[in-house]
């Protein structure tokens, strides 16, 4: 599980990333250009969980849940669900859930004859974390909800994934990662540094200073990934409190 928006409020930029999702989802929707297909697909191998648990949430079984979910991306690789899309108006989020909303009112039946490996669309969507995630849900939690959670969890995973990828990048930080990461989401108690800086041969100050970095460039990672859902940068910090909440509920 990647670390907490724990003090994620007050990272760079982001300017590291310039195409953002919506950029993605345009794009392909005014492009018959395979490569820009191919990017949509690769950004719903990302964030599919968060459909999938809305439509368990709705009180699917797995298998139709899976299939649904395998329905919902083959519709919306579609251009025309895409070329009407203005990103000012809504957030990536936004209208993700807005999509699997309708397409399960509307068209049930045809998704229950997409079976998985039938379409254009290959998405692995077996995952029994996943399922291990939502049973551990309270009963009462929302579609709504479960699929916000899952959101903040994979913007989470995804910024994790970009820092763990940066830093095989490079001879030090590569060689330390695997030791460092606990700390982004739990501040260290007394002799953790010195016990690791022992393991690493360094001094205690020197891991501080590297936990302290890490931990910078993670949070400059989930906020450019937050970035890149929404159509407004001015939205990031309300997005950001937005989903800290939702994983701390």
């Amino acid at each position: 599980m990647p670390p907490d928006f724990e003090t994620h409020a007050h990272g760079g930029a982001g300017s590291t990333f310039a195409t953002t999702h919506w950029s993605v989802v345009l794009r392909a929707g005014q492009s018959s250009d395979r490569s820009q297909a191919e990017a949509l697909e690769k950004l719903c191998q990302s964030y599919w969980r968060p459909i999938y648990a809305y439509i368990r949430r709705r009180g699917c079984a797995p298998e139709s849940a899976q299939d649904l979910t395998q329905g919902f991306f083959e519709r919306l690789l579609e251009k025309s669900w895409l070329s009407d899309i203005d990103p000012n108006r809504a957030k990536f989020r936004s209208f993700l859930l807005t999509m699997v909303s309708r397409f399960l009112a509307n068209e049930y039946d045809r998704a229950q004859a997409i079976k998985r490996g039938g379409g254009q669309l290959h998405l692995n969507v077996d995952d029994p974390a996943l399922e291990n995630q939502l049973a551990a849900e309270p009963e009462a939690t929302s579609p709504e909800r479960a699929f916000d959670r899952q959101w903040a969890l994979t913007v989470l995973d995804r910024a994790f994934t970009r820092l763990e990828a940066e830093s095989a990048g490079s001879r030090d930080r590569g060689a330390h990662f695997k030791s460092l990461q606990g700390f982004l989401a739990q501040e260290a108690v007394a002799g953790d540094y010195h016990r690791l800086a022992g393991e690493l041969g360094l001094s205690s100050g020197a891991v501080a200073v590297m936990v302290h970095r890490l931990r910078h460039r993670y949070k400059e990672l989930v906020r450019a990934e937050i970035a890149e859902t929404l159509g407004n940068a001015a939205e990031v910090e309300t997005e950001m409190r937005y989903l800290l909440e939702v994983l701390r509920s």
